[in-house]
């Protein structure tokens, strides 16, 4: 639904000619294209300490003698031999660089399982234009990934149990647009679409904890943001893919 709302706001700034590709990232992913990852996206990753795994395919020399913080050696040449040691999660978020994009060794990454791969779009040169740093020493090769939780995100487990509590101090805040939320809500959960948080922050409790949901957690965790902007402190969002029917029973996975 991101793509239609983006739709409306370019036409409302005067575009005519605007089109939405609406099966969006999903789709494109499971036709095998290619995914990039901007440089401005991998830099929050490294400030907030997000889980990632960062694959620098340079030869290690020339990788050790400037590479992005936190990034694995392994060289394209020999990734095909390397597979044995990407992470057993299939769902961590993989980020290939090197000096653009190479793109087999995205398709092999991904061709592993890793559903979360993408290539980092422009390579060193990108990372260099916006300011990003490189550090000169040996990469490990053993790869190591450890799952955390985003900032604010809050537990599978824990938003169930505040769901099947109906504690009153916990506002359930459906990000998910009208059309979206007529066909199922949680029950007592409150529809506030992402694009009206702002015109509307104060309907909501500031007493409260509010944990925002919508799809698969991109929205919710948008309005999460918002909400901080605004001055709310007591804030979590799901970061996860949430199904709800007619009847208000849901199902929730990981991403």
């Amino acid at each position: 639904m991101l793509s239609p709302d983006s739709a409306r706001r370019a036409e409302a700034a005067g575009y005519t000619n605007v089109k939405v590709f609406h099966e969006g990232i999903p789709a494109w992913k499971k036709a095998g294209g290619l995914v990039v990852s901007e440089p401005e996206s991998l830099k929050e990753l490294i400030e907030k300490d997000i889980s990632h795994v960062l694959v620098d395919l340079r030869p290690a020399k020339e990788a050790s003698e400037g590479h992005i913080q936190g990034a694995f050696s392994t060289p394209a040449d020999s990734l095909a031999a390397a597979k044995e040691r990407f992470p057993a999660d299939k769902s961590a978020p993989i980020i290939l660089y090197e000096e653009g994009v190479n793109d087999e060794a995205f398709r092999t990454v991904r061709g592993w399982g890793y559903k979360d791969t993408t290539a980092l779009n422009g390579g060193v040169a990108s990372w260099k234009k916006i300011g990003g740093t490189l550090i000169k020493g040996e990469l490990p090769s053993t790869i190591v990934y450890v799952w955390k939780p985003r900032p604010g995100e809050v537990l599978i487990e824990d938003f169930k149990n505040y769901v099947e509590k109906k504690d009153p101090g916990v506002l359930i805040l459906d990000v998910r647009d009208k059309d979206e939320a007529m066909n199922g809500m949680l029950p007592g959960a409150v529809n506030i679409p992402t694009s009206e948080i702002q015109d509307r922050a104060k309907e909501l409790p500031k007493d409260k904890l509010i944990i925002t949901h919508c799809v698969t957690g991109v929205r919710a965790e948008s309005a999460y943001e918002d909400l901080k902007e605004l001055g709310f402190t007591n804030i979590k969002f799901l970061n996860a893919v949430i199904q709800i029917d007619k009847d208000g029973k849901y199902e929730i996975t990981k991403k």
